[in-house]
């Protein structure tokens, strides 16, 4: 705290002192700056008085005294002026703020009738000089709790225009009263436009009275704004200024939806970069498709991956769109056979606020949304319901997207890239498929081989299999015997590369050594359990194969303890030892 800030408050003080009591006033602060003075000594005002001087000995004791007999007080021992002092009596009352010093108020008289008056009405004029000082103290306590408000005001100014949402403050009849830089630059508003105006002029119909009456908060409401060359979706919250009981006001804070979408890109679009040295083969078949597939990511048009179950539709659309220029860009994928028929609509477009019951306040956006300035990957394309084909048809056509019970189209910027492991052109000629839309995702078709007709990379994929569940299992495996990969070779493999994934996985687990043999193999490999697409029907068992897992059934149901293998014996019609043989020869665990 400092007396210099209010110095003009302080002169005026003296001023009045000096008036009342008729004598020369001298106010110094704690740094022995003289701030105020009168009389003889107003043309010294800004000068530092002696650290030996009486204003010094009042500021280091803080109390009020009366030195009605100069050169011979205490205070006026050390005074260098003590021989040629001209002053006949001397009053000093120190200004205090919570037990802190800040100054001293001094009357110095000059004359003898001015000492007597202060000699004869000491009690009167300290208790007079008291409240001056108290006054001057007061003074500076609100001159300090002004600066702090300021402060306080200018930080939170640096603070709200530091976040990257618009901040309006209204009162209850919406007026405008506080905003921040980013407000003004969504809403395309110079300073005094935004202040003078109301926040219906923002956002259209809005009942405030009722915000007020019932006190509750808005969340993600979505809004379009538009006025001139200027517009854009955005969405709000709303929060009530509540003081007391009463609701004064409320802050409204805005964001333009785009932007919304891309930070949710940011944070959910890009977590498995996956590049084409991540999809494993040398085979001729998956090198033709690699190398396709790098030149689709040069293009912007659709794309239609088509391949059994497990054969890695995924991974090279997420290589396609990594290695495309909208790599920075969400990638989103939907799977429209795992969503429900009356869901996926609303998964894909979104839905606005009231659409249907059950919507959520404010709407919510689709994956198309999402996938602005991306791509969408949409697998399982031949589950989607006709009607929906309709609507993709117009996106991939117009590029612009309607919510559920919206009222206008939005614009988006969305590449597509679709897949399924159903035959389409089989299902267009069946009217399960709609032939325009088959024809808008074919531009770029890329066949997938299945595992068994690449079986020269098995070698290859079995090793880099190994190494990724060596590290997920915490071993250390690193060979397969030549006799479990020639099982693993003659294999069809109906579910392709994420079979053969879960089958080393299971290899790994079972191995207690460092390489795999025959017997860490599950049965269906070691028996040829596969059923392979098209082949059911005149697809016949092995005998072996019956046995082990009529074997396994019967050790399920009864256990392994030596009571149970009698009673599975019994029932299988095997002597106890030739069951032990049988469990022995299968490897059944």
């Amino acid at each position: 705290m400092n007396l210099m800030r209010i110095a003009p408050n302080v002169q005026k003080i003296a001023e009045v002192i000096a008036s009342v009591i008729k004598v020369d006033v001298t106010i110094v602060d704690y740094g022995l700056n003289r701030i105020a003075a009168t009389g003889r000594y107003i043309g010294n005002i800004g000068a530092k008085v002696s650290q030996n001087s009486v204003f010094a000995y009042a500021l280091r004791h803080g109390e009020s005294f009366v030195i009605d007999h100069p050169r011979s007080h205490p205070a006026c021992l050390k005074c260098e002026d003590k021989e040629g002092c001209k002053e006949y009596a001397q009053v000093c009352c120190p200004i205090k703020v919570n037990h802190q010093v800040l100054g001293v108020i001094g009357l110095i008289a000059f004359e003898e009738e001015q000492k007597n008056d202060i000699v004869n009405n000491q009690v009167n004029l300290m208790e007079f000089l008291s409240r001056m000082a108290d006054l001057i103290a007061t003074k500076v306590v609100e001159e300090e709790n002004t600066e702090k408000i300021k402060m306080l005001a200018k930080e939170l100014e640096i603070v709200l225009d530091a976040v990257d949402r618009g901040i309006v403050a209204v009162d209850v009849a919406g007026k405008i009263l506080h905003h921040n830089v980013k407000a003004a630059r969504l809403f395309g508003m110079d300073e005094k436009s935004i202040v003078q105006g109301n926040i219906r002029d923002l956002l259209g119909k809005i009942d405030l009275e009722d915000l007020s009456i019932r006190n509750i908060c808005i969340k993600n409401r979505e809004f379009s704004y538009k006025k001139g060359h200027w517009g854009f979706r955005g969405i709000y919250d709303v929060n009530p200024i509540v003081v007391g009981q009463n609701t004064v006001g409320f802050v409204f804070t805005f964001s333009n939806i785009s932007e919304a979408l891309n930070t949710i890109n940011d944070m959910i679009g890009n977590l498995i970069e996956t590049s084409f040295d991540s999809i494993i083969g040398n085979s001729e078949g998956i090198m033709r498709v690699k190398q396709e597939a790098m030149k689709a990511s040069n293009t912007p048009s659709t794309v239609l991956i088509q391949g059994e179950s497990g054969t890695g539709k995924e991974l090279f659309a997420r290589a396609i769109h990594f290695q495309s220029s909208r790599r920075r860009g969400p990638f989103i994928p939907v799977n429209c056979a795992a969503i429900p028929e009356q869901l996926l609509e609303s998964e894909l477009f979104g839905y606005e606020e009231g659409a249907f019951t059950g919507a959520k306040r404010g709407g919510k956006a689709g994956k198309f949304e999402l996938a602005n300035k991306g791509t969408i990957f949409l697998d399982e394309i031949g589950d989607m319901p006709l009607h929906l084909q309709a609507k993709l048809l117009r996106v991939l056509q117009e590029n612009v997207i309607e919510k559920i019970g919206g009222k206008e189209y939005i614009p988006i910027d969305v590449r597509v890239i679709a897949a399924t492991n159903k035959n389409l052109e089989q299902k267009v000629a069946e009217g399960e498929f709609r032939k325009d839309l088959f024809y808008r995702l074919n531009v770029i078709p890329l066949n997938i081989p299945p595992l068994r007709e690449r079986k020269e990379d098995m070698a290859i994929l079995v090793e880099r299999l190994m190494q990724k569940c060596n590290k997920k299992l915490g071993k250390n495996i690193n060979k397969i015997s030549s006799s479990a990969l020639a099982l693993l070779m003659n294999y069809r493999w109906p579910g392709n590369v994420r079979e053969l994934e879960n089958t080393i996985e299971y290899a790994v687990n079972m191995c207690t050594g460092n390489i795999i043999g025959e017997s860490d193999l599950p049965n269906r490999i070691k028996y040829r359990e596969e059923i392979c697409p098209g082949e059911s029907e005149r697809y016949i068992v092995p005998i072996k194969v019956l046995e082990c897992q009529e074997i396994q059934k019967a050790l399920d149901y009864y256990g392994n303890s030596k009571q149970a293998i009698d009673k599975a014996a019994a029932l299988l019609g095997l002597s106890r030892a030739t069951l032990y043989r049988k469990i022995k020869e299968y490897g059944i665990r």
